[in-house]
């Protein structure tokens, strides 16, 4: 991440998410004075290969969740139903309190925001 003289960041979000799961703007950034720092929102790219999956069910107890697909193919499976994102642009969101888990088909890009952002708040099940 760079800073320029007015306060302009910018940098590349893989890079800057991957000691963080792909996070990179949200409230677990480490220095208030960075602008990345919010706890309004979250912000992750992330990267997977086929065959990458989150097996163990997750909620969010209070934040909001849109994931849209950049490319490839992912699912998400919900306690009642299953989204296939499969063209760039497909996405999915999500209230708090629902349960879910999911599974990259392909090798894919995924860009999920999450508000607000709370420590704490996204809980295995």
């Amino acid at each position: 991440m760079q800073l320029s003289q007015n306060e302009v960041v910018f940098g590349n979000a893989k890079q800057e998410g991957a000691s963080q799961g792909g996070w990179f703007i949200g409230h677990f950034i480490n220095s208030l004075e960075d602008a990345r720092y919010t706890e309004d929102l979250e912000v992750k790219w992330a990267v997977h290969k086929a065959g990458d999956s989150r097996t163990q069910w997750a909620v969010n107890h209070e934040a909001t969740t849109l994931s849209i697909l950049i490319h490839g193919r992912f699912k998400l499976e919900f306690e009642d139903s299953a989204i296939v994102l499969s063209n760039e642009g497909d996405y999915v969101l999500w209230r708090p309190g629902v349960s879910h888990n999911w599974v990259a088909e392909s090798d894919c890009t995924i860009l999920t925001v999450r508000w607000p952002s709370k420590s704490g708040d996204s809980v295995s099940m």
